[in-house]
């Protein structure tokens, strides 16, 4: 089944709501009251994968020799995620929307051309607190995240098969990121990319290859355009 519609994936952190401060913290945070010593680091570029499932399966090895277990995994994400509500509540401010990212999910919605997905290193709780503080309408978006994977690839393929498997295979898939790893992800997959920049310093993605970069989705018809244009990173 072959059809003429576009998928665009969305990161969540940097993308569409800017909390990576607030979410790096937290996650130290829980690190130190569950296992009561200091987080090894919260570069996420030191770690195989800028994952949730590879950051904390990672640390796990470093610090204690061994795999996380699944009861372990759940316990620790559970407080993790208590505390990104706890911060949400308290200190909403640090929740910001990326401007016009809840109006141009809603344009793609109502456009007949475009199919919609989250593609997020995230873990699956965490990603779904953020994406209702900013009513993001998740309704018909094909959803993947770091659980049950460990490389953004996987994630971003997980998107993809779910979408191909309702809709038939796309004529465009447009990813937009905003880091250094989500450029590498899509050049690794020879995807279309978009970069997003809340800070106007477009050349840190551009300097990574990336040929479409934008700040913000307040111009509407702009990002439409973008979307058509995109090309993979160099």
């Amino acid at each position: 089944m072959n059809n003429q519609k576009t998928l665009v994936i969305f990161d969540i952190d940097g993308t569409l709501l800017y909390s990576n401060a607030v979410d790096s913290k937290a996650f130290a945070t829980t690190f130190q009251n569950f296992y009561n010593r200091p987080i090894p680091s919260i570069d996420w570029k030191l770690y195989p994968h800028v994952t949730d499932t590879s950051i904390f399966d990672t640390m796990i090895q470093n610090e204690f020799g061994r795999k996380p277990d699944k009861e372990e995994v759940n316990a620790f994400r559970t407080q993790f995620v208590d505390l990104i509500k706890e911060k949400r509540l308290s200190n909403p401010e640090f929740f910001l929307e990326v401007d016009g990212a809840k109006a141009i999910i809603d344009k793609l919605h109502t456009l007949d051309e475009y199919e919609i997905g989250i593609g997020t290193g995230g873990w699956m709780a965490p990603a779904t607190v953020k994406l209702k503080h900013i009513n993001i309408n998740a309704k018909n978006m094909f959803m993947s995240f770091a659980d049950g994977h460990v490389a953004r690839e996987e994630i971003l393929q997980h998107s993809i098969d779910q979408a191909v498997a309702k809709c038939g295979h796309f004529k465009k898939i447009v990813y937009f990121g905003d880091a250094k790893w989500d450029v590498e992800t899509t050049r690794n997959m020879n995807m279309d990319f978009i970069g997003v920049r809340l800070k106007g310093d477009k050349e840190k993605l551009e300097d990574l290859g990336a040929q479409h970069v934008i700040e913000n989705y307040l111009d509407v018809e702009g990002v439409l355009e973008a979307i058509g244009l995109a090309l993979p990173p160099r």
